[in-house]
């Protein structure tokens, strides 16, 4: 496998400052990594893309989403290249965040359909209840048959799925009998085996008091018990709770045939790695920004170089802290604005309007961290496409 070459930068631009200067940053010396996977993985490691927005749609992007469907499946092409999985439709992509089921449900479609021309890409759909508003959800029942309603869709267009939580059911479930209720119901007639996904309400504060409880440790309780009496069914469990301890608590308590998947944007490196009792795999927002980091990280993980594993996923950490920092539910400004700075888009628009949900020095102190992951596949191209934004939000040298 080849290194990541040093080539030396030149590059400087001006990049604003909390006192309202600019200071002259000049480019660090960036990394190429491979464009495609060399070698193999010993972690299963997802990432949850995001959706490319239609910037010429004569559509309001807070009402409505208008997707650029070529860009956004060449997109995932990128990262099944790199050897890493796809999640679809999941709250990278703004799923119940400005993507709505409909058009969720036609990105599963194009997604599956996709991966199933190509040898080995993996690809796992989110299944909710985003469809049934919380307010007309009047009772459990209501919300097994949502669940079903999307099982159903995803299994027919030939997805794996990926059971998401349901804001319904955070507001109806009481306790955790309701929870045991509608998961031991649905987990019941799924074809094949599933990814559970609990979300912290750092992501969507509607999923406060998930597991019907506010307490993490009696939540943990509930949502160990149901993984376990159900783990036939069940492929792995992705926790986003930006809590590394818990996650390695709750993956030492699972059933065996179960995978962790981490959600900690925070701390993915070291769990990834693991300990002597055990090891996370991956399902990741951050894994879309920082694909082919990840990629060849993952790959020299695999071939026992932990060290070199530490040494390119570890440098990444500070952006992914930077992007998920609070309000972490606005983490996905952050991965557009990095597929943008790397060309895999031509312009910086999102689905409900949210290229506005960060300032302009979170912008910029993105630039500056990604640049010293390494992670500017192209620094001439992001520093012109970095001056741009600047230029369009009042910060012309």
């Amino acid at each position: 496998m080849n290194k990541p070459v040093m080539p030396v930068s030149s590059l400087s631009l001006k990049l604003p400052k909390a006192d309202r200067s600019l200071e002259t940053y000049c480019l660090a010396a960036s990394r190429t990594f491979p464009a495609k996977l060399e070698g193999s993985l010993s972690r299963v490691a997802f990432s949850a893309a995001h959706v490319v927005a239609d910037p010429l749609a004569d559509a309001d992007p807070w009402l409505s989403a208008a997707v650029d469907w070529d860009k956004t499946i060449a997109f995932r092409e990128h990262i099944w290249d790199l050897g890493l999985g796809v999640a679809e439709a999941m709250d990278t992509a703004q799923r119940g965040m400005g993507l709505d089921w409909p058009t969720s449900l036609e990105l599963i479609r194009r997604s599956v359909a996709a991966s199933k021309a190509r040898d080995n890409a993996l690809v796992f759909s989110g299944a909710g209840t985003d469809h049934l508003a919380v307010e007309d959800a009047k009772n459990l029942d209501d919300v097994i048959r949502a669940y079903e309603a999307q099982i159903a869709a995803v299994e027919k267009a030939g997805g794996r799925i990926i059971l998401m939580a349901s804001r319904a059911l955070a507001k109806l479930g009481r306790n955790a009998d309701d929870y045991i209720r509608v998961y031991d119901r649905v987990l019941s007639q799924v074809h094949e085996p599933v990814i559970i996904h609990w979300l912290g309400d750092m992501f969507d504060p509607a999923l406060s008091g998930y597991w019907g409880t506010a307490d993490l440790d009696t939540a943990m309780d509930t949502a160990v018990g149901i993984i376990n009496a159900n783990a036939a069914k069940i492929d792995g469990v992705k926790v986003s709770l930006l809590d590394k301890q818990r996650e390695i608590d709750m993956r030492r308590r699972l059933d065996k045939r179960v995978k962790m998947y981490t959600g900690d944007d925070f701390n993915y490196a070291e769990l990834i790695a693991g300990d002597d009792q055990g090891f996370s795999h991956a399902l990741l927002g951050i894994f879309d920004a920082i694909a082919p980091a990840a990629s060849y990280a993952l790959a020299r993980l695999a071939a026992g170089d932990e060290p070199g594993f530490h040494d390119v996923l570890g440098a990444t950490v500070p952006l992914s802290r930077h992007i998920f920092k609070a309000p972490t539910r606005f983490y996905k400004t952050g991965v557009v604005f990095m597929a943008y700075l790397n060309g895999h888009q031509d312009h910086f628009t999102m689905v409900g309007g949210q290229e506005s949900a960060r300032s302009t020095l979170h912008l910029a102190e993105l630039f500056r961290l990604a640049d010293k992951a390494g992670l500017l596949s192209n620094p001439e191209l992001a520093t012109r496409r970095m001056k741009t934004v600047l230029a369009s939000r009042g910060c012309e040298p």
